[in-house]
């Protein structure tokens, strides 16, 4: 008990303490932060040109080329400093021609998007019976004997971005595994106009590799329902995916230099890449467009935070995640001079908080409560949540070193809608929600910069 009421009373007093700082210090520099982000009538400018002007930027594509030299400049364009581009070689996946057609019980052209990474068909194509299972269980219950030869569909309702997302990551390897011949995988969404959803496998290095693509809702169901009234579902599958060699791409990466501690750095920032359907808007060129235009800001008003903000835009995420681990290899030992890793990976919808890295069930922290404090002053624009669980996939080999991780959270009202599918335009982005992730992020990023503590201290 007397332990207890110690921690009570010195997290009390941190609180007390921070209260001072974070509301009287930084109270005034948030409150021009936000106003001037949420009304800056040109923030979403550059992100405009790169959907528009440059479109979607799949690794080792030529789009993506244009991307990041437009980028190295746009970021010299915005103020800051040290601006280089990290060499880093990335796969060269390429959908090329695909297909599918059911032959039967009638002749039907259906909507697909290759899965990324995936291999792909015979010239001819597969054409082959389509078995149908809801989940990994009722695969297993089929068996080989039922599988062998046939071309899997999973079609699993969506259940959370996390929980079924596993069906397009390991369906492949685990149908291959009974003998299929290829696998369909119901879209990873909550809603569908006949709009396939694509997004990375991995394939298990036990299993065969097969082709596999991604399918409507719609159509997902109605081949259940066919299979579920005993029909034999036929299709034919035509797909020319392929790896071309790996390509040289890059990491962009520019700094705001601390006034004090420049060697104490800050890193926030997005993927550059996309996949190679739609213009990459929300997933992921908000992000990166929304932290470059807080830095930005940061600059404009003439603030000079005691650490060094950082903005990189990491390449890869989509499928292998090279960027990211690059990053984290060129740093070495001074990993730890990161005092914290910011990504925005969820879209540009209405921000809410931030996720901090510590695990759900993780005990009360000193660092959950000082950014709990720096949220406040994002209440005038609603996005004063901290939850426990955030980071980013570029993010993720910072944090396993040490380096506390936060993800920008959003409403995620209709970011699943348009993920990884032809409807992620620019269009899809509502421009005072972006402007007031812009306020989220440079407020978020200038108080930790600045603040007297690292959020590693504070346990």
């Amino acid at each position: 008990m007397a332990r207890f009421l110690i921690a009570v009373i010195f997290s009390t007093c941190f609180i007390q303490a921070a209260e001072g700082p974070v509301s009287s210090q930084y109270g005034e520099t948030a409150k021009r932060l936000i106003e001037a982000a949420t009304t800056d009538p040109h923030s979403l400018d550059r992100l405009e040109f790169l959907c528009d002007r440059i479109g979607n930027r799949l690794s080792g594509s030529s789009s993506l080329d244009r991307a990041v030299a437009w980028g190295f400049e746009e970021m010299k364009r915005a103020g800051l400093e040290n601006v280089r581009a990290q060499s880093v070689k990335v796969p060269h996946w390429v959908r090329g021609e695909e297909s599918l057609t059911a032959i039967s019980p009638l002749d039907r052209n259906l909507p697909i998007l290759g899965l990324g990474n995936s291999v792909g068909t015979p010239a001819q194509g597969i054409t082959a019976n389509v078995v149908v299972v809801s989940n990994f269980e009722e695969l297993s219950a089929l068996g080989a004997a039922k599988v062998r030869g046939n071309i899997v569909l999973f079609d699993a309702p969506f259940q959370g971005y996390g929980r079924t997302v596993t069906y397009r990551v390991s369906g492949p390897s685990r149908a291959a595994a009974l003998g299929a011949v290829a696998v369909l995988v119901r879209s990873i969404t909550p809603i569908s106009l006949r709009t396939p959803h694509t997004g990375t496998l991995v394939y298990l290095a036990d299993s065969p590799q097969i082709p596999a693509a991604a399918v409507t809702i719609e159509d997902a169901e109605w081949m259940h329902r066919l299979a579920l009234r005993g029909n034999s579902v036929k299709v034919r599958l035509k797909m020319s995916a392929h790896f071309e060699p790996d390509a040289t791409s890059a990491n962009l990466i520019g700094d705001i230099p601390g006034s004090e501690k420049p060697e104490e750095i800050v890193v926030m920032g997005g993927h550059i890449d996309s996949w190679d359907v739609g213009q990459g808007a929300q997933d992921d060129g908000s992000g990166i467009m929304v932290s470059l235009e807080a830095a930005g800001l940061i600059k404009r008003l003439g603030l000079k935070p005691r650490r060094t903000i950082r903005v990189v835009f990491w390449v890869n995420e989509e499928n292998g995640g090279a960027g990211g681990r690059a990053y984290r290899s060129m740093l070495g030992d001074s990993v730890l001079k990161h005092v914290a890793a910011i990504e925005m990976d969820g879209g540009a919808e209405k921000p809410l908080g931030f996720g901090f890295g510590e695990g759900e069930h993780s005990p009360p922290s000193r660092a959950m409560e000082a950014l709990r404090e720096i949220a406040s002053l994002l209440t005038p624009i609603g996005a004063n949540q901290i939850q426990r669980g955030g980071g980013g996939s570029d993010i993720e080999p910072l944090m396993e070193a040490g380096v506390p991780g936060l993800g920008q959270l959003s409403s995620g009202a209709h970011y699943f809608d348009w993920h990884h599918t032809e409807a992620d335009t620019f269009d899809k982005v509502n421009p005072q929600d972006f402007r007031e992730s812009v306020a989220a992020m440079a407020v978020m990023s200038y108080v930790l910069a600045d603040m007297p503590d690292r959020l590693s201290d504070l346990k």
